[in-house]
């Protein structure tokens, strides 16, 4: 009678296996979603320099930023974006100012930007407020 020795994990080792698993997904997914998050708001940066240049455009045209931001124009606003809808307001003969702000239903609903004529940046939300820059990180550095 041969007794072979048994093979196998014990409960111990799996748990052990178990928790460790727990613990690096515990650190990994909040890192990945802040990751994705902040990918989001690259489409707000983008959309808004992008806006900034074609109300230029615009100005150097027609001498003043009143009527832009419509279709037809060199300046409409953007169109078929996922993260943020865009509005003009303060549309003057010397001013204008385009905002961006999140989908509530793409996860950047609190996250608001703005830019204007003189190119002054600023956050209206999300991970803090600036007068000066784009908030795109978690620590509310620009």
């Amino acid at each position: 009678m041969n007794q072979r020795a048994q093979q196998g994990f014990t409960l111990i080792e799996l748990m052990i296996v178990v928790a460790i698993i727990g613990i690096l997904a515990a650190i990994a997914v909040p890192a990945y979603n802040e990751y994705v998050l902040k990918s989001k708001l690259t489409e707000a940066f983008t959309e808004l320099s992008t806006m900034r240049v074609k109300m230029e455009q615009y100005f150097q045209d027609n001498r003043t930023y009143v009527g832009a931001c419509t279709a037809g124009t060199v300046a409409p606003l953007p169109s078929g974006t996922k993260y943020f809808t865009y509005a003009c307001s303060d549309l003057g003969a010397t001013t204008f100012t385009v905002t961006a702000a999140g989908v509530d239903a793409q996860g950047t609903g609190a996250f608001g930007y703005t830019i204007n004529q003189s190119n002054v940046r600023t956050t209206t939300g999300g991970w803090g407020t600036s007068a000066s820059c784009w908030i795109g990180n978690k620590g509310g550095t620009c």
